[in-house]
């Protein structure tokens, strides 16, 4: 198990190096186009991995309602959906952007099914989760999220029980969003 580990970080570090920040990392949006997160920077952003088939799937509602009430302020969250817990995402990116937004009516910007642990876990988590993190470890579950602030910085990590509108996660981002 180590060797895969060594292996996957010999092959994600070029990318990683290259990365000079979490908006230089590349990634693909829903329809698969292929983008960096540089079109977010300035901006506070939460980003989750997502899942259509989870008991915490109903967070979609809450997070697009936290969306909504801050995007005019320089707000922006970010879904990857992930089928690592359960295969409870196991559609397609497709049936995934058909499924957020005719069931939860989801406008915030959704990204390709990645791989948020393991050996293939996408840049984007590495940085988020991994060992340099001021976060690390494994993603727990589905609708894990971590908050940026507008210097690209990682400011928390809230865990799948607490959703984006709870007191805690709420104060969070407001005082993000307060910070110059």
């Amino acid at each position: 198990m180590k060797i895969f580990a060594y292996l996957a970080a010999l092959i994600l570090m070029p990318a990683l190096l290259h990365a000079g920040s979490i908006y230089d990392i590349p990634v693909k949006d829903i329809d698969g186009k292929d983008i960096t997160l540089a079109a977010y920077k300035g901006n506070v952003v939460l980003i989750v991995n997502v899942a259509s088939r989870c008991g915490y799937t109903p967070q979609y509602k809450n997070l697009e309602a936290v969306y909504q009430k801050y995007k005019d302020q320089g707000f922006v969250i970010l879904g990857f959906p992930c089928n690592q817990f359960g295969g409870q995402e196991p559609g397609t990116d497709a049936d995934i952007k058909q499924f957020c937004t005719s069931k939860y009516d989801v406008t915030f910007p959704l990204f390709d099914k990645i791989e948020v642990n393991g050996a293939n876990r996408h840049p984007l988590y590495v940085l988020l989760a991994g060992d340099t993190s001021p976060f690390p470890g494994d993603i727990t579950w589905n609708f894990n999220k971590f908050l940026i602030g507008k210097d690209g910085k990682i400011l928390n990590r809230f865990s799948s029980k607490i959703t984006p509108d709870s007191p805690e996660a709420m104060a969070a981002i407001e005082a993000a969003l307060a910070a110059k």
